[in-house]
């Protein structure tokens, strides 16, 4: 929901909504003393497997009311550095320049990232707090294709632990029969013009699009 903006018709007609934790509690339960044990505030030499293994991470923040912004980062396994068993470094690459994530940052340090192997259907999980670092000394190992990135988001660890498979194992998310062939999904250029208008000319785009992927533009050049 946008800053200041009414909440919706449908939003605003449901019924029986949760209100409070003992609330929660009493339709879900609690968990088992053995879940929360899993529960660490720094990394051990198993789980940091997952980190060292993992070529995609989702970075959850928010800013400081609490309006909330995921974003999915991907490089070659291992592209966040373990500095010690609290503190990791994730470099920023290129992107859209709405930096949502980077800006929420700058206003409200609490930070989530759920670590993905693939084919592997336990996850893992941090949260802590960040800051944004153009320490060269911390960036330069980050280098890829020749590119030092520009900056990087340095989290300490306040929570870490592996997160159950039901939710992979829920969706079949690794299994090749399930998955979509993407021209059964409306394309970048079809969504924005959508959005903006017929006179935008969404083949053009597309096409645009996928010769500058095929160079490999704005993926580690600015």
């Amino acid at each position: 929901m946008n800053a200041g903006s009414a909440p919706t018709a449908t939003f605003a007609a449901v019924k029986h909504v949760i209100g409070t934790e003992a609330e929660l509690r009493a339709l879900i339960g609690v968990p088992v003393e053995l879940v929360l044990a899993k529960i660490a505030d720094r990394l051990n030499p198993l789980t940091r497997k997952f980190i060292e293994l993992s070529p995609f991470l989702c970075l959850a923040t928010s800013d400081p009311d609490g309006r909330c912004d995921v974003s999915p980062r991907g490089d070659p396994a291992g592209f966040v550095r373990i500095l010690d068993d609290r503190t990791l470094l994730l470099p920023d690459r290129p992107g859209n320049k709405i930096a949502d994530s980077l800006r929420n940052i700058l206003l409200n340090p609490h930070v989530g990232l759920l670590f993905v192997v693939p084919g592997v259907t336990d996850t893992f999980r941090v949260n802590g707090r960040a800051v944004l670092t153009t320490d060269l000394d911390l960036l330069t190992p980050c280098a890829f294709e020749g590119q030092v990135p520009r900056l990087a988001i340095l989290v300490e660890i306040e929570e870490a632990y592996t997160q159950c498979s039901k939710a992979f194992l829920r969706s079949h998310l690794w299994d090749p029969a399930r998955h979509v062939d993407r021209s059964t999904l409306p394309s970048g250029g079809e969504i924005l013009q959508c959005q903006v208008g017929t006179d935008f000319d969404a083949e053009e785009y597309d096409a645009a699009r996928a010769q500058r992927y095929a160079r490999r533009e704005g993926f580690y050049r600015p």
